[in-house]
């Protein structure tokens, strides 16, 4: 028994904007269906007793109060810069039809 229609797989190509003929279509609707029956074997497992977790083994997030502090002196943030205009660093035009 199928999962996934034809139809469907054509439904999120579109949306995708993927472009496919029929026989990457029915490709497309045999892989995702493996997908879905991989899922639903999941389903099956009783978690009841589990904690939901984010990591296999439990990280410390390090809190510090927010402060507002200065920013960097625009001068020393371009001190050693090989390019500069103004404040700002110079760097080469990498784009055909830009100005700088």
């Amino acid at each position: 028994m199928t999962r996934i229609s034809k139809k469907e797989v054509e439904r999120v190509a579109k949306l995708a904007r993927l472009s496919l003929d029929s026989s990457e279509l029915e490709a497309m609707a045999r892989d995702m269906d493996h997908v879905l029956e991989y899922v639903a074997t999941l389903d099956e497992l009783d978690v009841g007793g589990i904690e939901p977790t984010a990591h296999a083994i439990p990280l410390a997030t390090p809190l510090r109060p927010d402060q507002a502090v200065a920013g960097m002196d625009p001068e020393l943030a371009i001190a050693n810069a090989p390019s500069r205009t103004g404040t700002a660093f110079s760097v080469p035009k990498v784009l055909e039809g830009e100005e700088r």
